[in-house]
């Protein structure tokens, strides 16, 4: 079987997905894209070169899913099935269900095409420079050959394990991101409350043990200056955090922080509606304090 990957098929080019199939026409790759929503992928075709198709398996060596769920990448897999060829992989880089991805995997490799799952870190501005923190899991073999394929796309490839490995890795990133963020804006609180000018307590945090994403790259951006606008919606937060704690039922782990936390989440997205951003979240704590955080000034 030939190695060399150079034709690529991306399905799912939303906000994320957009930047890294451009990342990989950058590179040189012949990439076909596909999204469900009508016009987007000539679209993309137009600006950035590539293709357009309603079925982006035709004639690839790899295809890449950037979808929402598991249960959307299985019915895009399912629709180009007979375009699939013997000796393709599939690079499933959405946040999907680990167990979800080791049955599609196993019903792929009953056609002679190898599965791998890459799911990614670092939204949209990284996706844009090619900077993606990527894990992944599957056999060596397959991730070797696609190894071209991630590098285009981001700067840490980890392997994580076996297919699924990925994926159970992103969901429990984004569970530690996700009670990081809300304990740092409910310090915030405490402290503009107190007295406390809180783009002051960002910087403390930032040169102290308290130091964690939400406080380098999160707050002041998104939070002080009420943008809410990162990229990365608080719908997809709630089915990561959702994810983790499936894989912590799957191993019988008990979770009781993790489980608040994703209960808190959940709440924010009820509270706030859909369509919010992750960071709008904030929002949610703000409610519960009954008070907005208020930088001090002078």
């Amino acid at each position: 079987m030939d190695a060399t990957i150079g034709r690529i098929g991306f399905i799912g080019i939303g906000s994320m997905g957009w930047p890294m199939a451009r990342r990989l026409v950058e590179a040189g790759f012949s990439v076909t894209v596909q999204d469900a929503v009508p016009g987007r992928a000539a679209d993309f075709a137009r600006r950035h070169g590539g293709t357009a198709s309603e079925n982006a398996a035709q004639g690839a060596e790899a295809v890449i899913t950037m979808l929402p769920t598991s249960r959307d990448v299985a019915a895009a897999l399912a629709a180009i099935r007979p375009a699939l060829q013997r000796g393709a992989v599939v690079i499933e880089m959405s946040s999907g269900e680990p167990s979800a991805t080791r049955a599609l995997a196993a019903d792929l490799s009953a056609l002679g095409v190898a599965m791998v799952d890459a799911p990614v870190s670092g939204g949209v501005a990284r996706a844009e420079t090619g900077e993606l923190a990527i894990m992944t899991g599957g056999e060596a073999a397959a991730l070797d050959r696609v190894d071209p394929l991630l590098r285009a796309m981001g700067t840490t490839i980890t392997r994580c394990g076996d297919i699924g490995a990925g994926q159970a890795m992103k969901a429990l990133n984004n569970l530690v991101s996700a009670a990081g963020f809300l304990v740092s804006v409910e310090a915030l609180l405490i402290g503009s409350r107190f007295g406390l000018d809180p783009a002051v307590m960002v910087d403390v945090l930032n040169a102290s043990t308290g130091m964690n994403n939400s406080t380098q790259r999160k707050l002041k951006q998104f939070v002080l200056s009420r943008k809410f606008n990162s990229g990365f919606g608080l719908d997809l937060m709630v089915k990561d955090l959702s994810i983790a704690m499936q894989v912590g039922r799957e191993t019988s782990t008990p979770a009781p922080l993790a489980a608040q936390t994703r209960e808190l989440w959940a709440a924010a997205a009820a509270l706030l509606g859909p369509g919010q951003d992750h960071t709008a979240a904030a929002r949610f704590s703000e409610a519960l304090a009954a008070g907005q955080i208020s930088e001090q000034k002078g």
